[in-house]
């Protein structure tokens, strides 16, 4: 049962529940390969940290990428003692709602997945919010785990504001990866075990729907 919390956001079973962002609708076609990549190769997981609003719906399209074996929603940006939603929803954290992505680099690259981030998981223009939510832990964020990432990220960056994609330029700020933390356990999956909760229904979806058409290749085989 929904309940009107004191603070902005509805509650579900008693957690705060201020997440959510709509997709934006930009065509592969108009989203370039990254011109600086990782390219693929046999090797160890990898992994990634993105943040890009509400992580519910930003782990969802990650856990449907070929070659991505995990995706855990957390926080990044802030110490490990405030790395807990209620607090970190109060905006005073430096914590940022993120993913960590296990990912296999011989299936998929870290441009790639970056390509998904710009195209289909979030609005990467939006400063300090996505959708409805508002706050700096919905910023949009790239957590760098060493030099490599970075300059991949970086290029990627202004790759796509040199292309003009969008009518503002990319918000998205590049950190180095000091820690992530993972959320809550009912936030994880939250998507694929709340399908029809309203939020998701309006502001994930879509982005789902988005990933489908634009990305076939991209996408795991789904089973028989």
């Amino acid at each position: 049962m929904l309940t009107r919390s004191s603070r902005r956001g509805w509650r579900l079973s008693g957690a705060a529940l201020l997440c959510g962002a709509a997709a934006i609708t930009l065509a592969a076609s108009e989203f370039p390969a990254p011109a600086k990549d990782v390219p693929l190769a046999a090797g160890s997981t990898q992994t990634a940290v993105l943040a890009g609003g509400c992580f519910w719906g930003v782990e969802a399209v990650f856990e449907r990428l070929k070659g991505v074996s995990d995706v855990v929603s957390g926080f990044a940006g802030g110490s490990k003692a405030t790395a807990h939603y209620e607090v970190v929803s109060l905006g005073t954290t430096g914590h940022a709602e993120a993913v960590r992505i296990s990912y296999d680099p011989s299936q998929i690259t870290y441009g790639q997945l970056l390509r998904v981030f710009f195209a289909v998981a979030h609005d990467p223009t939006e400063l300090n919010r996505q959708g409805p939510d508002e706050g700096t832990q919905y910023r949009s964020s790239i957590f760098y785990a060493g030099d490599e990432q970075r300059q991949v990220a970086r290029a990627y960056i202004e790759q796509l504001d040199a292309a003009h994609l969008f009518k503002r330029r990319i918000a998205t700020t590049l950190v180095p990866l000091e820690g992530f933390y993972p959320a809550e356990s009912y936030h994880q999956n939250f998507l694929e075990r709340n399908p029809t909760y309203p939020y998701i229904v309006y502001n994930d979806l879509p982005k789902l729907r988005h990933l489908e058409k634009t990305f076939p290749d991209l996408l795991k085989r789904r089973r028989s």
